[in-house]
């Protein structure tokens, strides 16, 4: 078979997870890199042997010789680049969240029936190994039904800055750009269920605390002190349709005594735990079982590992047609929890989806 050939557009520090795995994988070949700045497209083009450098993402899409594309840009860029790689016949690997606003999912979603195209969202926890382990254990029923999660991920001092504290391009805070994950892995760990009800809060309180000093941490590479229109901390409870629960929080910062992060779900024959470290709590001839089940590693999120296996999936969907993890429709429905746990800390009222 013809390697499948790949355009990657953007080259911000999440391409590389991207580039790194297209390039571990045998049937794919990395034939072209984009992105606005021509110096960085050039500097990955180097590193992983890339033909062909554009500046402007339709020029890249104009190329027949491209089959897919990873989409690694702003938020705000999701949706107009994903239609064009879709209208053009190309296959589409995007970074979550899928879009800003629902109207953009439902844009994108309606692109891909009418292209006959495979997209497939950046959930990449879903394809960390140990998930993959405990979603294979769920579907054999070991926890029972699961009618009840608990995620944090709780930055003490993490604003990035630059797009992705600009409301305007990212579509919001901490919420959409780190709770996004941990909200679909309980999600998608649950089963997928209807939504019914929202209650949510954002609170604006800190700003980016640019002022703290003796204390580092990452920053865009626009960043700029100056601006900062997204929320610093989010939380929510959604109720489903079900009567299972999912409890939420996150923030860019807080004043904590350090980072905080946890996935917890739990049923009515066991649980389990992926953040900080994966864990299973079950009961045996009467007694309690903590288990330790023993992988490469006990980390929630392997990184890499958990990239190459999105990579490695894309790949194999395009080239035999495997149904997609990440399905555009997931995309669509992760958009309409976000923006509805944003409607609801708006209204300061519990919606009803």
């Amino acid at each position: 078979m013809n390697p499948i050939r790949i355009g990657v557009i953007g080259t911000g520090s999440i391409s590389e997870c991207h580039l790194n795995a297209y390039a571990s994988n045998s049937q794919a070949v990395i034939t072209a890199i984009c992105d606005v700045n021509e110096a960085r497209a050039r500097q990955a083009a180097a590193k992983y042997g890339a033909d062909k450098i554009y500046t402007d993402y339709r020029e890249l899409l104009a190329n027949p010789d491209i089959d897919a594309v990873s989409i690694c840009t702003w938020n705000n860029t999701h949706a107009p680049i994903s239609i064009a790689a879709l209208e053009a016949g190309k296959h589409v690997l995007v970074e979550k969240p899928l879009s800003r606003t629902l109207d953009e999912a439902f844009a994108i979603e309606k692109a891909v029936r009418a292209s006959g195209k495979l997209l497939q969202v950046g959930f990449v926890r879903r394809y960390d190994p140990n998930v993959k382990m405990l979603r294979a254990f769920a579907e054999q029923g070991e926890f029972g039904e699961i009618y009840y999660a608990k995620a944090s991920t709780l930055r003490r001092l993490g604003n990035p800055g630059g797009w992705f504290a600009d409301v305007e391009r990212s579509g919001g805070g901490p919420l959409i750009d780190i709770g996004v994950h941990v909200i679909d892995l309980c999600w998608y760990l649950m089963g997928r269920p209807k939504v019914k009800t929202i209650s949510a809060n954002t609170y604006k309180k800190l700003g980016n605390r640019s002022n703290i000093e003796h204390l580092s941490s990452y920053k865009s590479a626009d960043y700029d002190a100056t601006k900062n229109t997204v929320e610093d901390l989010a939380n929510a409870i959604i109720r489903f349709e079900n009567g299972a629960s999912l409890m939420v929080d996150v923030s860019f910062t807080l004043h904590a005594k350090q980072d905080e992060g946890a996935v917890k779900l739990y049923g009515d024959k066991g649980s389990f735990e992926i953040d900080p470290a994966i864990a299973i709590v079950t009961e045996k001839h009467n007694t309690i079982l903590n288990i330790q089940p023993q992988t490469d590693s006990t980390a929630g999120f392997a990184g890499q590992p958990a990239f190459d296996s999105e990579v490695n999936h894309f790949i194999d969907c395009i080239a035999n047609g495997t149904k997609p993890i990440s399905p555009v429709e997931d995309g669509v429905e992760m958009m309409k929890i976000l923006c509805g746990i944003y409607e609801s800390a708006a209204k300061g009222e519990e919606i009803r989806l």
